[in-house]
């Protein structure tokens, strides 16, 4: 039995394709970028994925050590970062959603090391992300994830032009809709601290005596927690419609 040089490149650039495009989605994408997660673990995971699609894909005639086939390697990594950046915007209209409570009720001060990220985040922001991580997992998000990732190689084969200006341009726009959907997720707390605020305004204009700094601050923060456990049931359905929204644009992107 002999092996061709060709024959042994070509295996190599049909495992390669596909492993650039996972382990550059794994290295942005919510859950699989946590720092938490070790790097070997998410390589092992990205060849052991890229092993079961490998045999299923239909190899251009590109040299793996050629321009071409750098290009065509270039274009799986942006591919790869690009869907995880889009899922990214999800879970960061998330934290910005919770900073901006925090801030409101009088939190902002407190924070904690967001062990995904490993940045500094107001403990509110660090709350809505765990809820959201939960509810990303119990809708088995991130297999779905790897399901629109795989199926991107049905949809759009490998050499086919599916970068191009407007679809980078898209991508922009819809994290820009993502900032809009964080300001949905805070506005019923934000509102409700706000209505406080104003009462206690009132307050002090009918009782000048009274010390709004030593009373206030409590109030708003005990009025923050209360408004919050409120808006938890209408939580959940607007994170449901952010993942289903963002699924279903994930599967625009990868379809020519």
């Amino acid at each position: 039995m002999t092996l061709a040089m060709a024959d042994i490149v070509g295996w190599i650039g049909s495992f390669m394709w596909p492993f650039f495009r996972f382990s550059a989605m794994m290295l942005v994408a919510p859950f699989f970028s946590a720092r938490t997660i070790p790097v070997r673990i998410r390589i092992l995971l990205a060849v052991f994925i890229s092993l079961l699609v490998a045999p299923n894909l239909q190899s251009p005639d590109v040299q793996l050590l050629s321009a071409a086939g750098f290009g065509l390697l270039l274009q799986q990594i942006l591919i790869g970062v690009l869907l995880g950046l889009v899922l990214q915007a999800v879970f960061a209209s998330v934290v910005i959603a919770g900073q901006t409570v925090a801030t409101s009720m009088g939190l902002g001060f407190a924070s904690a090391v967001d062990p995904q990220n490993g940045i500094q985040v107001t403990i509110v922001g660090q709350f809505y992300l765990i809820l959201a991580t939960l509810i990303f997992l119990a809708l088995d998000g991130h297999l779905v994830m790897i399901g629109i990732l795989a199926g991107s190689f049905q949809a759009a084969p490998l050499g086919s032009a599916i970068l191009s200006v407007q679809l980078v341009w898209e991508v922009v726009v819809w994290c820009g809709g993502m900032f809009t959907s964080a300001v949905l997720v805070s506005l019923p707390v934000v509102v409700g601290v706000l209505m406080v605020n104003l009462a206690l305004g009132i307050v002090t204009r009918a009782a000048p005596q009274l010390n709004i700094f030593a009373v206030g601050f409590p109030v708003t923060i005990l009025a923050g927690f209360v408004l919050l456990l409120l808006a938890l049931p209408s939580l959940q359905p607007l994170l449901l419609s952010l993942f289903e929204r963002n699924f279903a644009f994930m599967n625009q992107l990868v379809t020519p």
